[in-house]
């Protein structure tokens, strides 16, 4: 039978036939979907955001990780909703107004899955009012926000505004892009900021008070 350690392995290496053929081994063996997740998947994707943080591996390699990760949980996500389980957390994301770039979004997106987060992705070229709508709708404790272009930085501002107006109990706004930095973070009123989709992890954990 094959063990977790071996999904984790797999995962981290980018192989995605073999993190594939490892979880429905595991699910035949009587393996719970929620373990697969949390023993193998879990810390195989926190093994790939310390590479990155750490400049060992790039996006592409993170690419390859989270397209693994996401056939994976095809074939979970399904048992788990089905045994009513659900993550602890949900978080909202998308790309800000004017802005047509994901592939930062889409990794931590993965990331975020990957560390047991319910994820709403908006997509791109979001208006505020639609993250407004989304934290509401799906209950969130965290909204994410990312931009690619300083163009946008002004979106992204409006959005965090909007988010306040709207007054949501226990949302906190996380956000990210080439052109953001901490400074204009706390500048906009964010509650975290992440320079990498590892971090944005490590920051989400923190802002939901989760220390796992």
């Amino acid at each position: 039978m094959p063990q977790l350690p071996e999904l984790t392995a797999a995962l981290a290496a980018g192989k995605r036939a073999e993190t594939t053929r490892l979880t429905q081994e595991l699910l035949a063996a009587g393996v719970a979907p929620q373990s697969i997740i949390e023993d193998g998947l879990v810390p195989g994707m926190a093994l790939i955001g310390e590479q990155f943080k750490r400049n060992e591996i790039f996006v592409p390699e993170m690419l390859v990780a989270a397209r693994a990760m996401k056939e994976a949980l095809k074939f979970l996500e399904p048992l788990l909703a089905q045994a009513g389980i659900k993550p602890k957390y949900t978080a909202v994301i998308g790309t800000v107004r004017g802005d047509l770039h994901d592939i930062g979004k889409n990794l931590v997106s993965t990331m975020w899955r990957g560390a047991n987060f319910a994820v709403v992705d908006l997509g791109t070229n979001v208006a505020p009012e639609r993250y407004v709508a989304a934290a509401k709708e799906h209950g969130a404790q965290i909204v994410g926000l990312s931009a690619l272009l300083t163009t946008t930085m002004p979106a992204m501002k409006e959005t965090v505004a909007t988010l306040r107006e709207a007054n949501l109990p226990g949302v906190k706004i996380l956000v990210g892009g080439a052109p953001i930095t901490q400074l204009f973070a706390d500048e906009i009123g964010a509650d975290g900021y992440a320079a990498d989709a590892g971090t944005a992890v490590d920051v989400a954990r923190r802002l939901v008070g989760d220390a796992a």
